[in-house]
């Protein structure tokens, strides 16, 4: 997840981001904000996806729930404030959690734990209608279109051996030892995939089940795949993905 942090404590935004990244290091601090007027200014030019804010309520300009009066944010926000008295408004704003300082790591996990139990209880959220016309949107193609010398040409998902994001452009690296630059998301390739043969091991790669050779242990219980292709970087499976990627990579 993409993270922003809006804490004008110098040593407390330090702490908060240790936890963030010690739970997941697939998550990313987009920027610590310190004041009002600069979260307001990030929020306002930034061309990254904010999916998370962990927010102080009172700053050195004012209170952060000025933030939401003068952007329109739709991120979900967990507070952490040293008061009580701001919960009732906290939630009106977007709030999921309420961390009450001194803060420790284990209120941070709970928090992220919270988050995707919210978001687990929202995919069973719309009608059958609205779930049948989204799968219908989002089923798998058969084709990416890539760009060489002027010219367009497709590339079939089955020759896809992983897709990886490298310098903010997402490459196709195809199992004939290719690469080609797919001017898209990552996010809506992987959308764009069948998940039974492709699988996101961590922010910036997608593997193809065929492209797999070799799984081995690696630091920071994480595990480094061996593929048939080479990439330009290594093929890591995230400490938060381990268990579910061997159950896929198992289950078929």
């Amino acid at each position: 997840m993409n993270i922003l942090i809006v804490e004008d404590e110098p040593r407390t935004a330090r702490l908060l981001k240790e936890f963030i990244l010690s739970y997941d290091q697939d998550n990313t601090v987009l920027d610590i904000c310190d004041s009002v007027e600069s979260t307001v200014n990030f929020l306002r030019n930034t061309p990254q996806r904010v999916d998370l804010l962990f927010m102080d309520i009172q700053l050195a300009d004012g209170s952060s729930f000025d933030i939401f009066r003068q952007t329109t944010l739709t991120a979900p926000v967990i507070f952490c404030t040293a008061f009580e008295d701001h919960l009732l408004e906290a939630f009106k704003s977007n709030g999921i959690d309420y961390i009450l300082k001194p803060f420790h790591e284990k209120d941070i996990e709970q928090a992220f734990h919270k988050l995707d139990q919210i978001r687990r209880s929202l995919l069973l959220a719309p009608s059958l209608p609205a779930r049948i016309e989204q799968a219908l949107a989002n089923r798998p193609r058969t084709s990416f279109l890539v760009k060489f010398r002027e010219k367009m040409y497709p590339v079939a998902v089955r020759d896809i051996a992983a897709v990886a994001l490298e310098n903010e452009v997402v490459y196709l690296y195809t199992f004939n030892k290719d690469k080609h630059a797919v001017f898209r998301p990552i996010d809506d390739v992987e959308a764009a995939l069948d998940p039974q043969s492709f699988f996101r091991i961590n922010r910036q790669m997608i593997l193809n089940r065929e492209a797999i050779l070799e799984i081995e242990p690696f630091f920071n219980r994480r595990m480094i795949v061996t593929l048939k292709v080479t990439t330009s970087e290594r093929p890591l499976v995230s400490r938060l993905k381990v268990t579910p990627f061997l159950d896929w990579v198992e289950k078929g």
